[in-house]
This record gives structure tokens, C-alpha cells and sequence, in this order.
């Protein structure tokens, strides 16, 4: 056994760290001694050492070393007889042995991935003719075509991966995020179904997602729950994820977090989704719920977008938006197709002040994910802030139109005409539409009260917020209760209200004003005595906006550290 067949052995097994070291001996030797070795040895040295680098994550020398290997294939054919293993055309055992030059290729393409140099990861791929890639080839060129906007490349690199491998769910998500019917999807399957007992679900799996991918958050949640409640399929996590992330994008909060939380019970190391699970306990003031979650994603694993997300909304809701940017830019070069994560950044850019940024991100996110409500509210609150109330009202039109007449748009279309007052009334009408299709929707809720506040109709808004919270609980509804409570001196049970918000929600800092100020108001020796209180605690004050800038000025650091700036 020569020594280069020794060093195939232990790449066979696995044993990358003496591969390494021994194959980067033998190259030097032969770099000494060029007659030491046969160019096709030298081949099979260069892509094992190649091997190596890339198991340790050295990808751009391992780039350099596998172009070393393709260079000196490229000699070998030239003086030699022997062909390359492609899986077809290998004639001889010394041809047999030698490293596929396709399968070379495909590592370069994943360095370049993990680079972050799509152009130059399509480029090698490309140059390996059609029938000679394989599944895992068209499916990593699938991917790539369709993260640089490439469509028609990458829905017929997807197609070619269904024809090899029919049973290929991720390229069936791949096709129908795409626009492709799915009809026409399943068609591609039909005959394995058919085929293999079992598999009748699969038809249906195929028509969930592909209402998932239109939009229609209904139908694709009945359909999944179908799915879900047969015997076979009962207690999948990935369909309970699904459905989680559904409820959400319908504005179900409630529902959401139950299913998220099933999913967790079911699956302890569960990564995927929990972004959007950490983001809806911060926006219910659950953030002691937030830091554990996070620690604990952090535990199962640094690598994934999701743990630094969830630490970001921590910090969101706490208010530290410097850190939260930090966490959110962080969680990108981790995963820059993380939607949560864009929205985590834009929404702390947008708190900082830098609208123009945020606006970036806010976009980024809606190309990623067109069917999500809750990228263009980011994008409309930025232009609000800016007071582009006409590309916002663009905006709001256009996901009306897009995404349909449902309680979650009209409501944001009817947010946008509040801004201008000649289009109060058509506000009202937009919100009574949105409150007839769902009495319980919060958002809308919120938005109602806020006309029939300015309207100074307090009985009205009573009567509304009294009507949302009779089948739930909610901090932002409770507070606005107290609020209106106030407004008709109905001082008691206002206090009642805010304590209830508070109680949901301890750092509602406007509940929390609207009780202290009550405090005020009934007893004037008190009120004057708490001033006198907070002028003492002034300074402790100012010691803590110092603190907040200081920390502000240290994540600023890190974003230059990072590449945020």
C-alpha cells in the first residue's frame, strides 16, 4: 500500500487532523522532488489536503488548494489516458481512485457559500455540464440563482432536483416560493405517491404550502390542521411550527405562542422559529421568559441567527436599541436570509433615529418574505416617522391590494389615513370593516379607540374595549381602558385597569404614568412631596443617561468591529 493510498484511508475515516498534517508533508516532498510522486498522486494529495482545510473551516485556503487539484487535473488528462470518476465513464482501478472532479467543484462552491461569494459559487457550478450534476449540485445552484433574483434559473435547477429525487420537500418549498402552481408541483410527485403506501398525505402537505406561499393564511392553516390531526402526522414539530408561524402572520398572537409552545415541549433543542416565538413574549413584557429562552438557545447552539435574535428583542423591549442593533447585525452574518433579524435592526435603527437605514433593512425584508404583514408595518412606520405619509399611504395601498381585504390590512391602511386629517372618515370606515371581520384584533382595537379618543367619545371607546377584552387580556387594551376610565372620572376602576396592564406587562411605562398620575391628582400633599422626591433623585437620573450612553458608545464600538456602520 503506498503512502498515498494510506492518506486516502484515513479521509475515508475521517480523521481530517492527520490527513492534514501528513498530506501537507507529502506535498512539500514532492514539491522538493517533483519526480517523487505520479501527477495523479499529486491530484489525490492536493484535494485530501483540500478536504482537510475545509473540515476546519479554512475556506479560503482550501479554495486554493482545491484550484491547485483542478489545475493539475487538467495537466493529467492532458498527458495521460486516465479519466476522471464521474459515475459513468470510469474505466480502470487507478481512474476509480481518484477524487471526482464534479465532487471538487462542489466543495469549491460551498467555500465560496460560506464566503459569502455567491457570484464566484454559481460560476464553478455552471461550468459543470447539465448531465453531469448531480441532485445536491442543482439543488445548491437552485438555491443560489434564487438568492441573487435569477427565478427561471433557479425553478428549473429545482425541477431538475424533483426529476432525480421526487421526494425532495425542500425543493418543493423552493418551487412554490417561486409562484409555481401547485398543481403543477404535485404533479411531479404524483407517480411516487402512487407508488409508495403511506404517502397520500404528501398531496395535501404540497397544497398547505402552497397557500403558505400565496398568502392565504386561512386556507393554509385549516389545511395544515387537517394534516396535523391525522394519526400518522400527530405531534410533527415542523407542522407545528408551521402553523405557529401562521397564527402569527394572521395576527393570532395567542395562538401562536400555544403552538410554539407545544413544539418546544416536543422538541427541547428546537432552533427554527423561535426568533419569531422570542419576539411575540417580548412584545407581551414577558422579557424574563425572553433572557431564558435566549440563554437557552444559546446553549444548544452560537451558530444559528435565532439565539442572538431573541437576546435583541430582549434588549429591544428594554430599550437598549444600541445593543439590540448590535444582536440584530450579528444574527444577519450569521443567516442574512433572516427575516426577523432584519426586522430586529431596522426597527433599532429606526429608535436611533437613522429612518434612511432602517428603510434599507425594512425592504430587505419584505423581498424576502412578500407574504409577511409585519415587513411593510416596519417600512410604513419609517416612513411616518419621516413624514412620507404620501409613499406610505403608496404603501398601504398596494399590500391592500396585494395581500387582500383582511382585518390586519385594512387596519394598517386605516393607520395610515389617521395621519392625514381629510382621510379621518375613511380611516373609521376601513377599521369598522377590519372590527366586523375580527371583533377580537387588537391592533385594530387600538386604532378604533384612537379615533373615538380624538373624537372625545369616551362611552364609545368604553364600550369597545370592554367588548375586545371580554375573551382576552391585554396590557395595551387595558391601559387605554384606564385611560378613557379617566376621561369619564371614573377614577377607581381606572386605577383597577392600569394595575391589570401593569401586571401583564411591568415595564408598561405609560400604564404606569396614567396611575402616578391619579396618585397626583387625589392627593395634592402627596403629589408635591413625590416632586420633591424626584428633584433629590435628579442626579440619580442623569447617572443613569450617562450609563445608557456610555453603553451606547461601547455597542457603537462593536458595530464598527462588525461591519455595521
Amino acid at each position: 500500500m503506498s503512502v498515498v493510498e494510506h492518506v486516502r484511508e484515513m479521509a475515508s475515516a475521517g480523521l481530517h487532523s492527520n490527513v492534514r498534517l501528513l498530506s501537507g508533508l507529502l506535498l512539500t516532498m514532492s514539491g522538493n522532488n517533483p519526480e517523487l510522486f505520479s501527477p495523479s498522486q499529486k491530484y489525490q494529495l492536493l484535494v485530501y489536503h483540500a478536504d482537510s482545510l475545509f473540515h476546519d473551516k479554512e475556506y479560503r485556503n482550501a479554495v486554493s488548494k482545491y484550484t491547485m487539484a483542478l489545475q493539475q487535473k487538467k495537466a493529467l488528462s492532458k498527458t495521460s489516458k486516465v479519466r476522471p470518476s464521474t459515475g459513468n465513464a470510469a474505466t480502470t482501478p487507478q481512474s476509480q481512485c481518484l477524487p471526482s472532479e464534479i465532487e471538487v467543484k462542489y466543495k469549491m462552491a460551498e467555500c465560496y457559500t460560506m464566503l459569502k461569494q455567491d457570484k464566484d459559487a454559481i460560476a464553478i457550478l455552471d461550468g459543470i455540464p447539465s448531465r453531469q450534476r448531480t441532485p445536491k449540485i442543482n439543488m445548491m445552484l437552485a438555491n443560489l440563482y434564487k438568492k441573487a433574483g435569477q427565478e427561471r434559473s433557479s425553478v428549473t435547477s429545482y425541477k431538475e432536483v424533483l426529476r432525480q429525487c421526487p421526494l425532495a420537500l425542500d425543493a418543493i418549498l423552493g418551487l412554490l416560493s417561486l409562484s409555481v402552481k401547485g398543481a403543477e408541483v404535485a404533479s411531479m410527485t404524483i407517480n411516487v405517491i402512487q407508488s409508495i403506501p403511506n404517502l397520500d398525505w404528501l398531496s395535501v402537505w404540497i397544497k398547505a404550502y402552497a397557500f403558505v406561499h400565496t398568502g392565504d393564511n386561512t386556507r393554509a392553516i385549516n389545511t395544515i390542521c387537517s394534516l396535523e390531526k391525522k394519526s400518522l402526522l400527530r405531534d410533527n414539530v415542523d407542522l407545528l411550527g408551521s402553523l405557529a408561524d401562521l397564527y402569527f402572520r394572521a395576527g393570532d398572537n395567542k395562538n401562536s405562542i400555544l403552538k410554539f409552545e407545544q413544539a418546544q415541549m416536543l422538541d427541547p433543542y428546537l432552533i427554527k422559529g423561535m426568533d419569531v416565538y422570542g419576539y411575540l413574549l417580548a412584545r407581551e413584557g414577558r422579557l424574563e421568559d425572553v433572557e431564558n429562552l435566549g440563554c437557552r438557545l444559546f446553549n444548544i447552539s452560537d451558530q444559528h441567527a435565532e439565539p442572538w435574535v431573541v437576546s435583541g428583542c430582549h434588549s429591544f423591549y428594554s430599550k437598549r436599541y444600541s445593543r439590540a442593533l448590535y444582536l440584530g447585525a450579528k444574527a444577519i452574518q450569521l443567516n442574512s436570509n433572516s427575516v426577523q433579524a432584519l426586522l430586529l435592526k431596522g426597527a433599532a435603527l429606526r429608535n436611533m433615529g437613522r429612518v434612511q437605514e432602517a428603510i434599507i433593512h425594512f425592504r430587505e425584508a419584505i423581498r424576502l418574505a412578500p407574504c409577511r404583514l409585519d415587513c411593510y408595518e416596519g417600512l410604513i412606520e419609517c416612513y411616518l416617522a419621516s413624514n412620507s405619509i404620501r409613499e406610505a399611504m403608496v404603501m398601504a395601498n398596494n399590500v391592500y391590494k396585494t395581500l387582500g381585504a383582511n382585518a390586519q390590512t385594512l387596519t394598517l391602511l386605516a393607520t395610515v389615513c389617521l395621519e392625514d386629517p381629510v382621510t379621518q372618515e375613511k380611516a373609521k370606515t376601513l377599521l369598522d370593516k377590519a372590527l366586523t371581520q375580527r371583533p377580537d384584533y387588537i391592533k385594530a382595537v387600538v386604532k378604533k379607540a384612537e379615533l373615538l379618543s380624538r373624537e372625545q367619545k369616551y362611552e364609545d371607546g368604553i364600550a369597545l374595549l370592554r367588548n375586545a377584552l371580554a375573551n382576552q387580556s391585554d396590557c395595551v387594551l387595558h391601559r387605554i381602558l384606564g385611560d378613557f376610565l379617566v376621561a369619564v372620572n371614573e377614577y377607581q376602576e381606572a386605577m383597577d385597569q392600569y394595575s391589570i396592564a401593569l401586571s401583564l406587562d411591568p415595564n408598561d411605562q405609560k400604564s404606569l404614568e396614567g396611575m402616578q398620575k391619579m396618585e397626583k391628582e387625589e392627593s395634592p400633599t402627596d403629589a408635591t412631596q413625590e416632586e420633591d422626591v424626584d428633584d433629590m433623585e435628579g442626579s440619580g437620573e442623569e447617572g443613569d443617561l450617562e450609563g445608557s450612553d456610555s453603553e451606547a458608545a461601547q455597542w457603537a464600538d462593536q458595530e464598527q468591529w462588525f461591519g455595521m456602520q
